[in-house]
Formats: C-alpha cells, sequence, structure tokens
C-alpha cells in the first residue's frame, strides 16, 4: 500500500528518445521522462548520467520543427527553466513533440498550483518570501 501511494506522487506522465534527423531512427542514448514533478534527463551508454529539471522551474517552452524534422514527423522542444545546472534545456528530434509539450505545460501548471507559486516568485526567486506572506503570494493574518 505505501509503494502505492509513493508511485503515485511522481509517476510517468510521458517517454521520449532522441532520435536521428534521418528517418527518425532511436540510435542515441538519451532519453527524456516526464513525471509529475520533474524532467528527467538520461543519457549515455558506457557512462551515463542523470540530470533532471523540477517542473515548478519551467518559465518557457518553444516549440521548432525544420523541414526534415517534418519529413520524419519530428521536433525539437526547447525548455527554459530557473535552474543552474539546465537553464535552456534542448529536447531534441523527438517523435511526438506537440504532445510532449502539451504534457509538459500542464504538468507545469499542476506543480506550481501545488506549490503554491506564481510566476514572478519563479522570476524573482525561488522560495523568496516575505515573514508576512505564505507561498501562494497571501498575506497572513497577525
Amino acid at each position: 500500500m505505501a509503494e502505492e501511494s509513493k508511485i503515485g506522487v511522481n509517476r510517468e506522465l510521458m517517454r521520449e528518445r532522441k532520435r536521428w534527423l534521418f528517418f527518425g531512427i532511436p540510435w542515441t542514448f538519451t532519453k527524456y521522462i516526464l513525471t509529475e514533478k520533474k524532467i528527467i534527463i538520461e543519457s549515455g551508454l558506457l557512462n551515463s548520467s542523470e540530470n533532471e529539471i523540477l517542473m515548478y522551474r519551467v518559465t518557457d517552452m518553444t516549440l521548432t520543427r525544420s523541414l526534415f524534422q517534418k519529413m520524419f514527423g519530428l521536433g525539437t522542444l526547447t525548455v527554459y527553466a530557473h535552474d543552474k545546472t539546465n537553464p535552456t534545456l534542448i529536447v531534441k528530434n523527438i517523435k511526438h513533440p506537440k504532445e510532449f509539450k502539451e504534457v509538459l505545460s500542464e504538468a507545469v501548471e499542476k506543480d506550481r498550483l501545488r506549490m503554491k507559486m506564481r510566476q514572478s516568485e519563479i522570476v524573482d526567486g525561488i522560495h523568496d518570501f516575505h515573514d508576512d506572506q505564505d507561498p501562494s503570494g497571501d498575506f497572513l493574518d497577525m
């Protein structure tokens, strides 16, 4: 029962692989995983690395598709975040770019609501609250 609640807290929403541009073949070793709370980037075969961006830190995203990407059903999503290691994440040559963008956008909004954060708090500084404010931005009764 404890495992069920643990899984539900950060369940996987979508998974994509970076692909070669021509023919959209997934012969790369980079995976992009969306969960309810973060974007996880796994890369490498012999030497592997894993990086993550918390959903509420995402500030903007842009979807681009070149002619060749359109021909092979691919796209590139650029994600801008308030993150030290990945302020700009390029999710390159993925198979379902529009769906990935929509799922990411919905997850970001849900996580911001869960964290009771506003866009200005993310831009100005994460969790930079005044003593007389709660995280939702409302003033506390004194």
